[in-house]
């Protein structure tokens, strides 16, 4: 096995995706405001790009503000079915226009629409109401969305800390770590 992260991910990575291809793009992403008040949520994984995981929002929504008023963030991958999960903390980065947008325009119409017309993470006064702005969208501008949002598009995690950790029989765990110091990876274990 290599003693590099990025490998050690991937190689991981790929046994997720051939054992259950359905949950090894789901990971748990936390940040926190800039007081410290944490939030997390699950995100698609959608790649390294950019040197960084990445994954896709509305910079206005409470991630987005989030990760600018404070752009520190964690990510856990938790792939059950192969006894695995990566951890992973770093500094967040916007994607380049060019990366968000490449992404946004390979998404489904219907999700390219929903970026379009929802103000992400903010109050909603009906069940219907982004119904009725899908709607109205369509029947103003057309069918299909041409440009992404301005506000909507991708962010990045740049790692300078990896947990590698395995299940293991009566919690004996086995706890891989890799931590960036003067720009090297150092590796570590740790107790389960």
């Amino acid at each position: 096995m290599t003693n590099e992260p990025f490998a050690i991910f991937h190689e991981w990575y790929l046994a997720a995706v051939e054992n259950d291809s359905s949950a090894a793009d789901v990971m748990a992403l936390a940040c926190s405001s800039r007081h410290g008040r944490p939030s997390c949520r699950m995100v698609s994984y959608r790649g390294i790009r950019e040197g960084g995981f990445s994954f896709f929002t509305n910079y206005e929504s409470r991630k987005g503000i989030e990760l600018r008023e404070n752009p520190f963030a964690a990510l856990v991958f938790f792939w059950a079915h192969i006894g695995k999960q990566v951890r992973i903390e770093g500094r967040t980065e916007p994607l380049s226009r060019s990366e968000s947008d490449a992404y946004f325009r390979q998404r489904s119409l219907e999700s390219r629409l929903t970026a379009v017309v929802s103000p992400q993470s903010r109050l909603m006064p009906s069940e219907n109401e982004l119904d009725t702005r899908l709607k109205s969208r369509r029947e103003t501008e057309g069918q299909e969305p041409q440009q992404r949002p301005i506000y909507w598009g991708g962010f990045k995690v740049v790692p300078d800390r990896f947990e590698f950790w395995t299940h293991g029989d009566h919690r004996r765990h086995h706890r891989l770590l890799f931590q960036r110091d003067s720009g090297r990876w150092k590796q570590l274990l740790l107790y389960p």
